[in-house]
């Protein structure tokens, strides 16, 4: 094989005679002719002897590389084959456990928030009319009780469990069914140590009457035979709203800390209705610092209307 480079080679006619291949390089012209003697000794260039002319061939064949290329020819190149893709594998089982995973997560978000967040509960009875009526729902509060206490005004949520020795033992059901697990909804009235009194029809803590506005001007009975009340240390006093048709501590006594849900501080249902639940302030002097033991605790009503959640 011989390559052009540079001067233009000449072949004899015997040489021309044979099939002869030229492949463009970039910048050079590849030529590809038999090596036999004979051409050889015909081939001149610009004009040089033969033996010259086969002496440069032979370094030029020797010198430069010989390239892979492969020869022009007058047939098509063959067309590439376009890849197929691949049908995806089914993976049942493997959806399957993605579901699972996330139905499971699910839950404990939805668990968490609920212990330990807040709680959705609908009203269903007529103690708190005025301020809540039956079948609206509200949303209880249950982290923030954890570091700011209950205040006179809050609405609060918690399990109808009478403890009249201590809020440690064991209770018994306020409800008539027995059924514990169904939340009260009422207004605190009174915090540990307060002095809690009805007179005429008002409610007077630590010696100061309370403006109830939320109770649209119905008046506090008694109802449960007592009139006057030291909150525990560990309880609180708590009412209705709508004083005549509820069943409270009047009734039953203060109330454990500790069976107190949360404290109610929007109502979301019927949308018409949404709403913070606002707590009023009042004008009352301090607690006695020596609140009374739970002596104070009343009997159970024979009925009492619920919050169900």
């Amino acid at each position: 094989m011989v390559f052009a480079v540079g001067p233009r080679l000449h072949a004899g006619p015997r040489c021309r005679a044979k099939a002869v291949r030229r492949v463009k390089l970039v910048g050079a012209v590849l030529a590809a002719a038999p090596r036999s003697a004979e051409c050889c000794a015909r081939v001149t260039i610009d004009g040089r002897p033969p033996a010259a002319a086969a002496r440069l061939t032979e370094r030029l064949y020797t010198r430069l590389p010989v390239s892979n290329e492969p020869p022009e020819t007058d047939q098509p190149a063959p067309t590439a084959q376009p890849a197929t893709a691949q049908p995806a594998t089914a993976r049942p089982l493997g959806c399957l456990i993605e579901i699972v995973e996330t139905l499971v997560l699910t839950i404990v978000i939805f668990w968490v928030i609920q212990t330990f967040v807040a709680q959705p509960y609908k009203i269903q009875q007529e103690s708190m009319h005025g301020t809540l009526e039956p079948n609206q729902y509200v949303l209880v509060d249950k982290l923030t009780p954890r570091f700011d206490s209950y205040s006179r005004g809050d609405i609060i949520v918690f399990h109808p469990i009478l403890r009249p020795d201590s809020c440690s033992a064991a209770g018994t059901p306020l409800e008539a069914e027995g059924d514990s697990n169904t939340p009260y909804i009422k207004r605190v009235i009174g915090e540990p140590g307060d002095l809690v009194q009805l007179r005429n029809g008002t409610v007077w803590v630590n010696g100061a009457q309370l403006n109830e506005p939320y109770t649209e001007g119905r008046p506090t009975q008694i109802t449960g035979g007592q009139s006057s009340w030291i909150v525990p240390a560990d309880r609180l006093f708590v009412m209705g709203d709508n004083r005549p048709n509820s069943a409270d501590s009047r009734q039953f006594g203060p109330i454990c800390i500790s069976d107190v849900i949360g404290r109610a501080w929007l109502r979301y249902w019927p949308l018409n209705t949404l709403g913070i639940l606002q707590t009023p302030t009042y004008d009352v002097p301090p607690a006695s610092p020596t609140p009374s033991p739970a002596g104070l605790v009343q009997p159970m009503p024979a009925a009492l209307e619920p919050a169900r959640p």
